[in-house]
């Protein structure tokens, strides 16, 4: 996987992961001129944000809260699972094109 195709998906994660937040998506021309470690940091903040927030509704829920409604967490666990897998796709991508890098002869 070449770092344009790594840096596309990584463009595509972060535009879903706006989408769900409601905020604005980044290009992929924004991601191809940002440094690597900080879109991978930022898209693990992502991740972790919207489980803590899966969490804090589902929590909410549990405990009886009226302004909570089933849908919402439903909604908010659903989009925490897909941010993971995706993030855990785009690791495996990662480990293989570094595994197949350090297979190749200098």
């Amino acid at each position: 996987m070449s770092s344009v195709e790594i840096n596309q998906v990584l463009a595509q994660m972060r535009a879903m992961s706006a989408a769900a937040a409601g905020d604005k998506p980044a290009s992929v021309d924004d991601a191809a001129g940002a440094d690597f470690g900080e879109l991978m940091k930022q898209s693990l903040q992502q991740v972790n944000e919207a489980q803590a927030e899966g969490r804090r509704l589902a929590d909410a829920f549990e405990s009886g809260d009226q302004s909570v409604e089933l849908p919402e967490v439903m909604i908010a666990l659903q989009k925490a699972s897909i941010s993971f897998q995706a993030m855990s796709q785009v690791r495996n991508k990662l480990l293989s094109a570094y595994q197949e890098v350090m297979n190749m002869q200098v």
